[in-house]
């Protein structure tokens, strides 16, 4: 069974966005980590040791609002809820942030990418 366009698009972007990352000298700890409370895109460490629990918002260029207005106060909630989940799971704990990545997606192979760092 083939997926629904807006999937195919969001697994575009966010395959792209984790590419940005470990360009970026990000170390992929996890994606599309799924628990009860939610699921987060990305989860990441940075350089200095920060975990980064990154929402990855795909769109198509010429919308009338960025993609990072998507993620209201309701979904902010749940990928903290779900980040503290992961932290324990793990036994970690280190500093963590949450960031959104941006993705305008031209066609398959060429996009802009925007990270907004400490998000939320």
């Amino acid at each position: 069974m083939a997926l629904p366009s807006h999937l195919k698009t969001g697994l575009r972007g966010e395959q792209l966005a984790a590419r940005y990352l470990r360009e970026h000298g990000y170390e992929i700890m996890a994606a599309n980590y799924s628990t009860k409370l939610g699921e987060t895109d990305i989860i990441a460490k940075s350089k200095n040791g920060t975990v980064c629990f990154v929402e990855v918002k795909t769109r198509s260029p010429g919308q009338m609002f960025s993609p990072a207005e998507a993620v209201d106060h309701e979904k902010e909630k749940r990928l903290k809820n779900n980040a503290t989940a992961y932290l324990r799971r793990r036994n970690i704990s280190a500093e963590t942030r949450f960031d959104i990545i941006e993705v305008i997606l031209h066609d398959l192979f060429t996009a802009d990418i925007n990270h907004i760092t400490d998000a939320f």
